[in-house]
């Protein structure tokens, strides 16, 4: 049966390239724990480490590639250095997740 291409919403592309990165950047379950503790408020790499319970040294690594992509941002406060999420799109996918999972 032919698909009905008029029934089709169309996505900008330059949408679905970015919704696809970020699925691919969050396609690692502790790359989700990250964003999930984040999700809550800003972080340390040490509270995140605590919360999730992996070394600091992943908790670091993750968090890079995902600010690399424009999902977590990073202020630094002195000492410490306080990661949040500033990709609106986290969100929606958690969600999506957690509805899922009911």
């Amino acid at each position: 049966m032919p698909v009905r291409t008029a029934l089709l919403r169309r996505i900008d592309p330059a949408v679905l390239q970015r919704a696809a990165e970020i699925i691919k950047m969050l396609g690692h379950p502790q790359r989700l724990k990250i964003v999930e503790v984040l999700e809550r408020g800003a972080a340390t790499v040490s509270d995140i480490q605590h919360a999730v319970g992996v070394s600091q040294a992943v908790v670091s690594q993750h968090l890079a590639r995902m600010r690399g992509c424009g999902i977590v941002a990073a202020q630094r406060d002195g000492v410490n250095v306080h990661y949040r999420v500033v990709e609106p799109k986290v969100h929606h996918v958690l969600n999506c997740i957690r509805e899922c999972d009911a």
